[in-house]
């Protein structure tokens, strides 16, 4: 690490700083041996012997060849030092993993640290095989790999936005602000966020209705005829018989926004367990597991794209690259394998 901060005081163990090579110059300027100077800056002796050794130059002084130290020299020659220091690349070394990382990335459409994270978890390759999750990422910036910077799907900084909640303009249900702590905390399995998903903005235009779980990130996507209240609550009856018994174990409560899509959520708790809660106006954070998935989702499916066009299958395909990512969350388990964990727990109770 470089210490350019500019503070008189000293610092033991830790590199010269411009301030301290300037007192070098000025004590060396003097007359004070190396001994003499180190003293003086409570440093090592060698310290300053390798500092005069690395600032000298020749100079010619009245027609004399002199050495004198000059702290800007130093300085220059101690940042091209750094500059080669640290460990090297270890493409050589990890060639069979490199190969790997860009199988899976191209094929699968994975990250580059779920990729790795996978790879470690299910001992793929030994430790010296392989790379970090930081230097995969330092290979793309410095074009070593066929990798390239356009080809990953989020390599931007997000600015989070400010919490402002605005006052219901209606009231569909339960506000989220009863949710169980067990709820908010993800510390309970079988609370899902629930959302529709638009393609082009047209009459008679398919959507999708998505649904995540809060704990394992297991992703349901249903296509459904329009966005109204009729398609939703369709869907959810089918899955109610899908689950038969099972539904308010595994479907414990839902998180919806405010759409009119929603607005007969509610009834559900009239016919099962399950309760339903509702977020704040212009508050998707509050859905955020949910919404990030609809990133994913987008993908492969992108805005103003008609629903109509894509197949119940293609659906279940995106469906499943969801739930088979392995998470940096999840210990870089997948949704699917966690998600079966807590279903065991469940059917064994």
């Amino acid at each position: 690490m470089d210490y350019l901060n500019d503070t008189p005081k000293s610092r033991k163990n830790k590199h010269l700083n411009a301030y301290e090579r300037g007192q070098i110059a000025l004590l060396h300027s003097e007359g004070m041996n190396p001994n003499a100077i180190a003293k003086r800056l409570g440093r090592v002796s060698n310290t300053i012997r390798n500092e005069l050794k690395r600032g000298t130059v020749s100079q010619i002084k009245a027609n004399k060849k002199v050495m004198v130290y000059y702290p800007d020299t130093g300085q220059r020659v101690y940042e091209s030092n750094r500059k080669n220091c640290g460990p090297k690349f270890k493409l050589l070394q990890c060639e069979e993993f490199i190969e790997y990382v860009t199988e899976q990335f191209y094929d699968k459409g994975h990250s580059l640290d779920a990729i790795c994270g996978s790879a470690k978890l299910h001992n793929k390759f030994s430790k010296s095989q392989m790379v970090s999750t930081k230097t995969l990422y330092n290979y793309v910036n410095a074009g070593l790999l066929t990798i390239k910077n356009i080809d990953l799907p989020l390599k931007l900084k997000r600015s989070s936005k400010a919490k402002c909640t605005k006052n219901h303009k209606k009231k569909l249900g339960t506000s989220i602000d009863q949710r169980s702590e067990s709820i908010n905390n993800r510390s309970e399995f079988g609370h899902w966020e629930i959302d529709t998903m638009i393609g082009k903005k047209t009459k008679d235009e398919a959507v999708l209705l998505t649904m995540t779980e809060r704990v394992t990130r297991k992703e349901i996507i249903r296509k459904i005829p329009a966005k109204t209240v009729e398609a939703v609550q369709d869907a959810i009856l089918k899955l109610i018989n899908e689950t038969g018994d099972y539904f308010s174990k595994v479907f414990k409560s839902f998180t919806c926004d405010n759409g009119s899509e929603f607005a007969k959520m509610s009834s559900l708790e009239q016919i099962s367990d399950t309760k339903v809660y509702f977020a704040h106006p212009y508050s998707s954070w509050e859905r955020g597991t949910n919404e990030r998935h609809n990133g994913l989702i987008r993908r492969f499916i992108p805005k103003s794209n008609s629903l109509n066009e894509f197949s119940i299958e293609s659906i279940a395909r995106v469906q499943n690259w969801c739930n088979t990512l392995p998470r940096k969350i999840l210990g870089y388990l997948t949704p699917d394998e966690m998600f079966e964990d807590k279903l065991k727990e469940i059917l064994y109770d």
